[in-house]
């Protein structure tokens, strides 16, 4: 049986059923659903967009602009898909940085407009160095995307290295402002975008990292995750209807039932339903984290057909491109806009921007399972395509370098068809193993010395943003100290099931710790001493799957030098773990 390297725009064709054309081209907290179906009274005139079009772009009515937030601000001065659709990059890149920041533009340019073409100025410990983000929807890549990836790592040195993240895409960093016009050519030529991936954008579409190769899956969910990227970048060459959000926006397409994709968590969540004999979606909406405030998607009463997939997630995005608050960037999420108008007026205006001025009540037919153990992708699995497995490779708290990147390629060509799958747990699993290769796969020195098909049983489960080495906004380290305490931690303990620990260094919460059984927030605090210091807030009993809900605060502001024993009693206390005895050598053995 041949199986074809398979690359964000190759897909198996969709089901006969979902055959439409779809425009790709547009127009110029935890709670119950029971809790937002009661609609409150709106006022006609708040329902009064309060964007227009001016010049090609979306931008705030004048009568709306008293007092709307600095972001609003800055991109009522200049719109930031300028610096693309103008060629305004080709002049900022090869200016010299000082001269950049001389001007408030030129300094706004490049801290914040940039964003928009997916590179984040690290201005905090890497000055002049930028952190690139891509699209990469359903997390499917090849091998040839990852080796033009490793290359630019490789260009930056030691000040180069690449993350998986918590949205099935890679981070690249130690990028320069001059190089940023040849590596945006250079994602083109291979098929990548990094467009619209950074502030008031949609971020990547995330979809079930084993579509397309699951026995038991619900839907392939890779062609719906690639159009809806294609709708919202206008197939990567920039969209300006959707580049004026309020703030930023998830979504998802849930093609399983184990859920990998955090559907509950989604600014737009796509579950699998049956109507009427007919395939779709029930509709989640307004889940998200912030500093302030987290809460879980809410159903929206909406079902939608497989062909409506891309026209609902228009009409939602500019039902909240078009009424969202622009102020106070802590209340600018949708879902602030879902509690100031009730869903049932939020459905009312989604509705009126659908193509047929209808939706369709939620359907009672839903697909995914309500009880059901999720599975564990990481070590060898049988794929739906007889003779073939998939093996997950643990990436120990989503770190690469170059030379990582290198030898994965060269695996995922030498063993599978040349594709890779990135998974919101920041691991990667290789798909379309001949069963016959599969003994020398695993014999391959980088699964024994670097990137395990079979990890501890806390490794397993360990997630870390990016933390204070690379991004500016987070209060503490994570990623090295996530795996020194782990490890610590596994040689105190026998941890007979997977615990999940999520590590995030500030409350914007990429590192998604609401989810996890133990999340640890950065925060700053003070030691015994009474002196400053790095800690933490712990967060207790996050669950994804069939029972998905956000865990809540445990304990706040923890000493990091102080965490271990905390970690230590909790997974002895609520998980289960056994002692283990330490003897003077530093051994580790299994007490009673």
């Amino acid at each position: 049986m041949a199986l074809s390297s398979t690359c964000m725009q190759q897909f198996p064709a969709m089901p006969k059923q979902f055959r439409r054309r779809l425009p790709l081209r547009v127009s110029l907290t935890s709670r119950s659903s029971q809790e937002v179906e009661a609609s409150p009274a709106v006022n006609l005139g708040r329902l009064e967009p309060r964007v227009e079009m001016e010049g090609g772009y979306w931008i705030v009515k004048d009568k709306f602009r008293t007092r709307i937030n600095p972001q609003e601000k800055l991109k009522l001065e200049k719109e930031p898909m300028r610096l693309l659709m103008d060629e305004g990059i080709k002049k900022l890149a090869a200016t010299p940085l000082d001269e950049v920041e001389a001007t408030k533009v030129g300094k706004d340019d490049i801290d914040v407009r940039l964003k928009w073409l997916g590179f984040f100025h690290r201005r905090k410990h890497q000055y002049g160095r930028f952190m690139l983000r891509l699209k990469l929807p359903n997390g499917v890549t090849t091998s040839e995307q990852t080796r033009h990836l490793a290359r630019v790592v490789e260009g930056y040195g030691s000040e180069g290295c690449a993350d998986i993240t918590t949205r099935q895409n890679w981070q690249i960093r130690g990028v320069r402002l001059p190089d940023i016009p040849s590596i945006l050519d250079g994602l083109a030529a291979i098929g990548l975008t990094s467009l619209q991936s950074g502030m008031d954008n949609v971020r990547n579409p995330v979809g079930n990292p084993l579509a397309g190769i699951d026995p038991l899956e619900i839907v392939d969910t890779r062609p719906f995750a690639s159009l809806l990227s294609s709708f919202v970048t206008a197939n990567s060459r920039g969209n300006p209807s959707l580049t004026n959000l309020p703030r930023k926006w998830n979504v998802c397409v849930v093609g399983s039932h184990d859920l990998y994709e955090h559907p509950h968590i989604n600014d737009l969540a796509y579950m699998p339903a049956n109507k009427d004999g007919r395939f779709g979606f029930n509709i989640l909406v307004g889940g998200f984290f912030s500093p302030k405030r987290c809460a879980e998607a809410v159903p929206l009463d909406a079902w939608v057909s497989a062909d409506d997939v891309v026209p609902l997630c228009k009409a939602v995005l500019e039902t909240y491109r078009d009424l969202g608050t622009r102020g106070n960037r802590q209340k600018t999420r949708m879902m602030w806009l879902i509690d100031e108008l009730g869903i049932e007026t939020m459905r009312k205006e989604v509705e009126q921007r659908m193509p047929q001025l209808k939706l369709e009540r939620a359907s009672p037919e839903e697909l995914v399972e309500k009880k059901w153990e999720r599975r564990d992708y990481l070590g060898v699995h049988p794929q739906k395509q007889s003779g073939f497995s998939f093996v997950g490779l643990h990436v120990p708290v989503g770190r690469l370098q170059a030379e990582d990147m290198f030898k994965l390629a060269q695996l995922a060509e030498d063993y599978g068809s040349g594709e890779l799958r990135l998974t919101v747990e920041q691991n990667i699993i290789i798909p379309n193993v001949e069963d016959s290769k599969l003994r020398a796969m695993l014999d391959e020195p980088l699964l024994k010395e670097r990137f395990s098909p079979s990890p501890s049983t806390l490794m397993k489960g360990l997630v870390a943003c990016t933390g204070s080495q690379f991004c500016g906004q987070a209060i503490i380290e994570t990623k090295a100290r996530a795996l020194r305490i782990t490890e610590e931690v596994e040689r105190r303990l026998t941890v007979a099931k997977p615990v999940r620990i999520h590590w995030t260094g500030c409350p914007n919460s990429c590192g998604q710790v609401q989810v996890a059984d133990i999340g640890l927030m950065g925060c700053l605090t003070r030691n015994a001493e009474g002196k400053v210091c790095e800690g933490v807030d712990v967060y207790l009993g996050g669950r994804i799957g069939s029972d998905s809900h956000l865990g809540e605060l445990y304990k706040k502001a923890v000493p990091c030098d102080d965490l271990l024993p905390v970690l230590v009693d909790l997974l002895v206390e609520k998980f289960g773990a056994l002692p283990r005895f330490i003897d003077d050598d530093n051994e580790a053995n299994e007490g009673p």
